[in-house]
């Protein structure tokens, strides 16, 4: 069997690939390695445990766009889009990509600007850059939603296979690519776009080893997340949802990422390591919480993937120790630099009880927000902020790289500036995130490698890291493709 076009994995710049390829008539096969939409559900998400060769979190139709499904229209952070088509072009692309997202359901929820100049002008002058955005926050339930409808659309104009991996990609002397596939079956292909995202960077640094192609530094973001007070940026948000801030200092800068205003801290499970992530408010639909969470990731760049790995797996999962263990203290000790009491932070999610519990220290029991476990001081009670997620107290200097600690204290004390009033003692400082990254691929500005009719898209191309420059990367490629 021989097709026009191969895609290989079935994310965002994939989905958007086959749109366009699709619209053009043109014969098209996606091939991905995780599942159908309606088959994805991750057993951890509930008690069970996962055992899955693909993680459901990450792969198979939609990729991570089936997360939060937010789409960040910009070209301040979240890729290098524009160094290929230009900065309005890549503007105009992710207007596109929006658009065909609400003719799918997508504008149920709105668009939120985070541009402020007075806020700018304000940051600038305590230290700050600001990183403006449009974006549109699907939620995970909606995202379900528009992806199924997307997928609808395409289901019977193009070919899938599902549960299936490219073993073996080889050009062709007369021009195109013979494909090995998981289950033995061969086909031919005039064109092979690759879309696989971080999650297939195992699998295409294999492929780039056999076609010659070589990879660029690989980068890896690290840094402490952050729960505090809620109305504690108040003034920063009066005219936004959220904002995106970029401090510098001696050896570092600093960015803000994944502010969820009333949000929660969960965990993260990837790559077998445990870190905090943030939850926004509307996912469980309760009105949220009194609380502001954010990562504060300190970028580094590495000369190879596997050196970036060993570094991640390092540090993350030093703090793991071999289990789901996230890290924690209250800033006012990491400040002073004291370990936290013994005990544990208790997130919530269990039962919530103050009164009519007994006292263990002291000879009472105190069980905090959502916390049958939480064993500490009677103090503790009047704690001006409740951990969301679970985790255990720590001297977070002795086990986090002294990088991210001191980039946590210097980002706060300038941020005590720019808002006018102290930073909350009682703020929870988790170890420890990580965005992970693709190395780059040189390819053209139609992202073309050097292995003619051989494509990169997306994240794993290593020019976007986020879901809109993502799937404006597969829908540029794929016009440009589909009309040739």
């Amino acid at each position: 069997m021989r097709y026009e076009f191969v895609i290989v994995g079935a994310g965002v710049a994939g989905i958007y690939a086959a749109l366009e390829l699709a619209g053009q008539g043109r014969r098209t096969l996606v091939i991905d390695k995780g599942k159908k939409l309606e088959e994805r559900r991750c057993p951890q998400e509930g008690e069970g445990s996962c055992d899955c060769e693909a993680c459901d979190k990450y792969v198979g139709f939609g990729g991570l766009g089936l997360s939060e499904g937010k789409y960040n229209y910009t070209n301040d952070f979240g890729g290098d889009l524009e160094r290929k088509v230009g900065s309005e072009r890549a503007l105009a692309l992710m207007d596109e990509v929006d658009a065909v997202l609400c003719a799918h359901g997508a504008d149920r929820v709105g668009i939120y600007d985070t541009s402020d100049p007075e806020l700018s002008a304000r940051a600038r002058a305590a230290g700050f850059d600001t990183l403006a955005t449009r974006t549109r926050h699907l939620g995970t339930e909606l995202s379900r939603a528009v992806l199924g409808g997307i997928y609808g659309e395409l289901e019977n104009r193009i070919a899938w296979r599902f549960r299936t991996e490219v073993r073996e990609l080889r050009p062709l002397e007369g021009g195109g690519f013979e494909l090995t596939l998981s289950d033995g079956e061969e086909l031919e292909a005039d064109t092979v776009l690759i879309a696989t995202g971080r999650s297939g960077n195992e699998w295409l640094s294999r492929q780039c080893a056999a076609l010659g192609l070589g990879r660029g530094e690989a980068r890896l973001d690290l840094g402490l997340r952050i729960e505090m007070r809620g109305d504690q940026l108040d003034t920063l948000l009066g005219r936004a949802f959220e904002t995106k801030l970029r401090f510098s200092a001696d050896g570092y800068s600093a960015t803000t990422y994944c502010m969820n205003p009333r949000g929660r801290v969960v965990l993260k499970l990837q790559e077998g390591l445990a870190m905090p992530d943030g939850q926004n408010a509307r996912e469980r639909g309760d009105g949220g919480t009194g609380n502001l969470n954010f990562t504060l990731f300190v970028p580094a760049f590495f000369s190879t993937l596997d050196e970036a790995d060993r570094r991640l797996h390092e540090v993350v999962g030093g703090i793991n120790r071999g289990r789901n263990r996230i890290a924690a203290q209250r800033l006012a000790d990491l400040r002073a630099g004291l370990a936290e009491e013994d005990g544990e932070f208790a997130g919530e999610g269990r039962e919530f009880a103050r009164e009519g519990r007994e006292f263990a220290r002291e000879g009472r029991e105190f069980a905090g927000e959502g916390g049958a476990g939480l064993a500490t001081t009677v103090a503790a009670a009047a704690r001006t902020i409740q951990p969301t997620l679970a985790a255990e107290p720590a001297d977070l200097r002795k086990e986090v790289p002294e990088l991210y600690v001191r980039a946590a204290l210097e980002f706060l004390e300038a941020l005590e500036k720019l808002i006018g009033e102290p930073i909350d003692d009682d703020t929870i400082v988790y170890a420890i995130d990580a965005k992970l990254y693709s190395p780059g691929i040189a390819t053209d500005e139609r992202f073309e490698t050097s292995v003619p009719g051989l494509y990169v898209i997306g994240d794993c191309s290593g020019t976007t890291h986020s879901l809109s420059q993502a799937a404006a990367s597969g829908l540029h490629v794929g016009r440009l493709l589909g009309s040739r």
